[in-house]
């Protein structure tokens, strides 16, 4: 028992002077005719201290904790454990005279303290039944101590009403769409191929940066960047429904106004402006993204590489303390355009990784993309993650991933997939930390599923042996099933999706051992053609009803990939609308927060000459076209008119006449020759 449950059976307050002889005679002759009363001085002029409660006074609340537990514990061989306050006083007394205090100081007689024979005498008989019971109890406590607290787990399970959580089972993996946070960050893939000292080169002496305010994930703040003030946006929950959570940004009204601005901005189709309207809005998402878009066009990938970094570390300094980018059970609904711009930050900052050589974490970002909404999949980003799957050499990843959705998801309909997943096999085949029984298994998977494949979409063969410069032989090039009649009977939307797959992808099968391993398989599936497998049949119809047209999400996956072959197949009804860069192609079910407030435009209630100029000059405005006064003009009306004889002399002045052959004067008669 400790020296302070002692205290505080009693009474004794930390600092105060230990028992006189009157109470440990009172204590340790309980049972004898002693009085019951304890003297109202102690042999020191002090007042003894009993042992029961009654007497106990409490400084601190906290000491009455556990007090009568103390009280109601057994004795050792039906003995009371009142005597152990003698052993506390008698150590505590030789521990203080080994610490320099003695018994002078109290003011008391130093024959009061001493203890009678005859009490030390019982006290080392008790000490000694003490040390044996507390032998037999502690092997017993050793072995019921884990059931102890098993069952005090199960009553607080019962309590709860929550099952017990047993063992995980061993086939137990992570979600496939588990997104890992060190993945996130392309040093670890660079380090990993190149070494740490070559990426992060000579340690540069420590500076004093700027303080941001939280550390991220997405991107690594950096000291060029403007000073992060908060710029209005916001996550708020929806809803948290079967596991699931749904988030949604939020623009506070200054936010909107901003917002306001970079739309007229973007009319305008002049990028100065969204530049002025950078500096007043440093972190305003997209106009970061619209000017990235600008700054690749212009070919500075450095820095629309950087703009998308700090629209990525705009929001995600918004998030939601819930959100997580690693769980996959979190959602943000495309259909709200204050969410679509996370989703464009990501993919873009996906395509530049995959152009740096970081197809990792080009992957990851792409899982994330893909967790965001994987249902409606706005960016369809299935399209995609198989390439970068297997240029991060995942080809397990890959595999698992087509098993566990294609019940569901009917992956085997995707050419993309259809190829990809025998490839994944097939390279998986080749590795040489595998067992002999292990590369069998997956090469012979691999032939099954790339046979088909080819059975499937025959269409593809022919361009791919194209675009990886092969010829084919005589047989696969005379065959009527791999011909060109192959390629232009599918459907446009198959077509698209072929162009796309085989523009992104088609550099994968230039190994000469895919390529040997591809011709094997392709005199398979002809022999199987004369032969009058049913399964060509099955397959030809199912391509006439499946691909009647591509869905919106598979053309903005076309536009944001620009792959020309790809972009070439769209079908008029896409390449005849605009398409902007901060939110293309937007879903018609859109679910707005607020609406952008109408505003007079200059074209509809300008003049002729005004418009006519306009068509001739777009950056021409005239500002008198609106009268602020309600007026007829006035002083408006001159400037306009001066805006436009200015805009005459540029227009002008930009005229040039060019090899113009000179004609001869008309002769009087008319009967002149030319030179």
């Amino acid at each position: 028992m400790s020296r302070r449950a002692l205290r505080r059976l009693r009474g004794e307050q930390r600092g105060q002077e230990p028992l006189g002889p009157g109470a440990l005679q009172f204590v340790l002759h309980d049972d004898d005719d002693v009085e019951e009363e304890c003297p109202k001085r102690g042999p020191g002029g002090r007042r003894p201290r009993g042992a029961g409660k009654e007497g106990v006074r409490v400084n601190n609340r906290f000491e009455l904790i556990n007090i009568e537990d103390l009280d109601e514990a057994p004795g050792v061989n039906g003995e009371r454990t009142d005597c152990l306050l003698v052993d506390a006083v008698v150590s505590g007394n030789k521990r203080r005279a080994q610490s320099g205090h003695s018994e002078s100081t109290r003011g008391g007689n130093a024959a009061d303290t001493a203890v009678p024979s005859e009490q030390s005498n019982t006290c080392s008989k008790l000490r000694k039944k003490k040390r044996k019971q507390k032998n037999k109890k502690n092997a017993g406590e050793t072995s019921n101590g884990l059931e102890d607290i098993d069952r005090i787990l199960e009553r607080i399970e019962d309590a709860s009403g929550a099952s017990r959580p047993g063992p995980p089972p061993l086939s137990t993996k992570k979600h496939v769409l588990y997104v890992e946070h060190r993945h996130l960050n392309p040093d670890t893939e660079l380090k990993r191929y190149f070494g740490a000292r070559a990426v992060l080169g000579e340690q540069r002496p420590r500076q004093r940066q700027r303080v941001y305010p939280k550390c991220t994930w997405l991107t690594t703040p950096k000291s060029t960047w403007p000073r992060y003030t908060k710029p209005g946006l916001s996550m708020r929950l929806l809803e948290s429904r079967k596991g699931r959570s749904v988030f949604a940004f939020e623009h506070s009204e200054e936010y909107q106004q901003t917002q306001h601005k970079f739309l007229a901005a973007v009319e305008s189709m002049e990028p100065n402006n969204i530049v002025v309207l950078l500096q007043s809005s440093p972190y305003h998402v997209d106009s970061l993204l619209q000017l990235s878009d600008a700054c690749r066009f212009q070919e500075d990938q450095e820095t629309a590489r950087d703009l998308v970094e700090r629209a990525l570390y705009s929001m995600e300094c918004a998030f939601h303390p819930l959100f997580s980018l690693t769980s996959g059970t979190c959602r943000l609904d495309y259909r709200r355009p204050e969410n679509r711009s996370f989703y464009l930050a990501l993919y873009k900052q996906m395509s530049f990784l995959e152009k740096r050589g970081c197809p990792r974490t080009a992957l990851e970002y792409c899982k994330l993309i893909l967790s965001l909404e994987p249902d409606e999949d706005p960016l369809c980003m299935l399209l995609l993650i198989d390439h970068l799957a297997l240029r991060a050499r995942s080809y397990e990843y890959l595999i698992r991933l087509f098993e566990e959705w294609e019940a569901h998801r009917n992956l085997s309909q995707l050419p993309n997939f259809a190829f990809s997943v025998p490839l994944a096999y097939f390279l998986l085949s080749q590795q040489a930390d595998l067992s002999e029984q292990e590369m069998s298994s997956a090469r012979e998977e691999a032939c099954v599923r790339i046979q088909q494949a080819l059975t499937m979409f025959p269409g593809v063969l022919m361009p791919l042996l194209e675009y990886c410069s092969v010829r084919p032989d005589t047989t696969v090039a005379t065959h009527h099933f791999f011909g060109p009649d192959a390629e232009i009977s599918q459907p446009p939307a198959l077509s698209q999706l072929v162009s796309l797959y085989l523009g992104r992808s088609h550099f994968l099968w230039k190994e000469p051992a895919t390529m040997s391993w591809l011709e094997e398989n392709v005199h398979k599936v002809l022999q199987a053609v004369d032969a009058g497998d049913p399964a060509v049949e099955a397959c030809e119809s199912r391509r006439k009803v499946l691909y009647q047209r591509a869905p919106r999400n598979i053309h903005r996956h076309v536009v944001l990939s620009e792959i020309k072959e790809a972009v070439a197949a769209l079908p008029p009804d896409v390449t005849t609308q605009s398409v902007l860069g901060f939110d293309p192609l937007p879903p018609l079910d859109t679910i707005y927060s607020y609406v952008r407030p109408e505003r007079l435009s200059p074209i509809s209630h300008g003049n002729t000459i005004a418009l006519f100029f306009r068509s001739l000059l777009p950056n021409y405005t005239v500002e008198g076209e609106r009268p602020e006064d309600g007026g007829p003009g006035g002083l408006h009306r001159d400037q306009g008119l001066n805006r436009l004889m200015l805009a005459v002399r540029d227009m002008m002045a930009n005229f040039h006449f060019h090899d113009l052959e000179v004609l001869p004067e008309e002769h009087p008669e008319g009967d002149g020759e030319w030179d």
